[in-house]
């Protein structure tokens, strides 16, 4: 059964926000705070890079990104809503731009490709080749889950990935990305109906 409110991860839940408590010290002067607040979401924030691009060499330099942006950003940080909650506003935003630049590299790279006569079946990996082991079968059905994710649009992915990995009630969700609770609910009931059909010849079970 759904909820909105789902349980936070440890460190992020109830009263307690030791990031809120880093970015008013930070403010109030203490630069060792950010610091901190480096060492306490620096994993976290590379993790949601990690699942909503894709594992490459630019998720940490998006880290980084990240970090810089709410540093230059201390003096309007204002503790209205969890810490949490702008920070995934800021990278989502750092997620979606990087995701259009790589399409846009890709495309134009298939597009050099195909101009100089190489085929597309070329440049794909041959899915025939592939020696029948466990191990292996089960990174094929992370990497065409990975895909599925991949190719839900942006808002819905990110809302996923906030619901399921990062637990986050669905107010908290729409505060970072700027839509309503119910808003949330519907990207999120409709990204696990696609991913339930394109995903259905590898997966059993519910993903809710």
């Amino acid at each position: 059964m759904e909820t909105n409110t789902p349980h936070k991860p440890a460190g992020d839940g109830g009263a307690d926000d030791p990031g809120k408590e880093c970015m008013l010290a930070f403010q109030a002067g203490d630069e060792a705070a950010f610091e901190r607040l480096i060492g306490l979401y620096s994993e976290r924030a590379y993790a949601l890079f990690v699942r909503f691009l894709g594992r490459h060499e630019g998720c940490e330099d998006l880290v980084q990104e990240l970090f810089l942006r709410m540093w230059k950003a201390a003096d309007r940080y204002q503790p209205s809503a969890r810490f949490t909650t702008w920070m995934y506003r800021i990278a989502f935003n750092l997620a979606a731009n990087d995701g259009e630049r790589r399409r846009l590299r890709r495309s134009h790279s298939l597009s050099l490709e195909t101009a100089s006569g190489q085929s597309l079946g070329s440049v794909l990996p041959d899915e025939s080749v592939r020696e029948p082991s466990i191990s292996m079968e089960r990174a094929d059905v992370v990497r065409q889950v990975q895909e599925a994710i991949a190719t839900l649009p942006e808002t819905q992915r990110m809302a996923l990935i906030l619901a399921r990995y990062e637990e986050q009630s669905y107010q908290d969700i729409g505060e970072a990305l700027a839509i309503s609770a119910k808003a949330v609910k519907s990207l999120i009931h409709r990204a696990r109906e696609t991913l339930r059909e394109r995903l259905a010849h590898v997966i059993a079970g519910d993903l809710s």
